[in-house]
């Protein structure tokens, strides 16, 4: 039996509830495998851990955290605490300690799924976003002088190492190259002279060891038009933190709404864990009345069975996200249902056992 430990970082707002709700698939994909099987271990961390301790995590939380192979977070955000306390003091720790360098958000365009374009379908919204996810635009680089004072300045310094941003873009080769699909990096050349002229040479120089690859090159300004426009053209996409960040959320919004989410914040090389989680936010206007959409939770959990190295079970997952949308009667009030978040994830559950 293949035993695989998990931290549940529930978090704040909607986050337990639509964790609940992977936790449940998890448990049911193991259970119809008989090859797998998961031990949760709870971790109370988050806004309100904030509001009572004065921090976001406990002290020890990397140390903690490090015995388990992945990581389950729901959602980090709550009225009160600073958003960036609620990052930087619990999201992006984990990221930057454990190595988590490559950040996976797939934009799939699933039948029964509203989208907003009017020639989007199934077929040409279709893409992985490979973005770098540890330094960068959010590398927390940077001073605030002279702060209240009339000579006030901020300075916000994107870092970009020859090894990460390499790294992050072999990774993103590895995945065009066995999947046959193109490669298409998007930067700001023209006008960030240093850092994007520098991700555009490492690119060049990277595409000479895969010349089986098809690629691409954007500016980011015209990318986004071009997912709007032509989606079709993006299959996989490899860009820095911040330009990955903001595609992402437009990627979503063709998909079908932050609903459906999914990311995962991957250590290639398994020294430290991942961590899954959807990135839909705490969306505290709508936490404790039952009707979250779980089904971005659930689709991070078919991103940490592919992880595992169970790939078909993440396909059943996303399956069965499909079929959900599909009939249409199980689904909650942003896709245009009545059902409650927990009767979407039993639904989800019921069509794993028929697949």
């Amino acid at each position: 039996m293949n035993i695989k430990k998990i931290a549940v970082i529930a978090g704040d707002g909607i986050g337990p509830e639509v964790v609940n709700e992977g936790i449940k698939v998890m448990e049911k994909v193991a259970e119809l495998d008989g090859t797998i099987q998961f031990e949760f271990t709870y971790f109370p961390w988050g806004c309100e851990f904030y509001l009572e301790h004065g921090k976001m995590m406990s002290d020890d939380g990397i140390d903690q955290l490090k015995k388990f192979d992945a990581i389950y977070l729901g959602a980090v955000g709550y009225p009160g605490v600073p958003d960036h306390i609620s990052l930087w003091d619990l999201l992006l720790i984990i990221r930057k300690e454990f190595d988590q360098y490559i950040n996976l958000r797939p934009i799939q365009l699933l039948d029964g799924a509203n989208c907003p374009i009017t020639d989007g379908n199934k077929e040409n919204i279709d893409m992985l976003f490979v973005r770098e996810n540890s330094e960068g635009e959010y590398s927390g680089a940077g001073d605030w002088l002279y702060k209240g004072k009339k000579e006030e300045v901020v300075l916000q310094t994107g870092v970009f190492s020859r090894k990460g941003t390499e790294r992050v873009m072999r990774h993103a080769f590895e995945i065009a190259k066995a999947e046959n699909k193109t490669l298409t990096s998007i930067s700001k050349a023209n006008a960030l002279n240093y850092s994007m002229v520098f991700w555009d040479e490492v690119f060049e120089e990277v595409s000479k060891d895969y010349p089986e690859v098809t690629t691409y090159s954007y500016l980011v300004d015209a990318a986004a038009m071009h997912m709007i426009m032509d989606p079709g053209r993006f299959e996989v996409v490899v860009t820095s933190n911040l330009f990955g960040d903001i595609l992402t959320d437009i990627g979503a919004a063709l998909a079908g709404g932050m609903g459906l989410a999914a990311g995962a914040n991957i250590n290639p090389e398994r020294e430290y864990p991942s961590m899954f989680e959807p990135v839909h936010g705490s969306a505290p206007d709508i936490a404790g009345k039952g009707i979250a959409n779980p089904l971005a939770a659930i689709w991070s959990v078919s991103q940490m069975f592919d992880f595992f190295g169970y790939e078909s079970r993440g396909k059943e997952i996303v399956q069965a996200i499909e079929k959900v949308m599909v009939e249409g009667k199980v689904l909650t009030p942003d896709s245009g249902g009545t059902a409650k978040t927990n009767e979407v994830g039993d639904r989800v559950v019921e069509l794993l056992n028929e697949l």
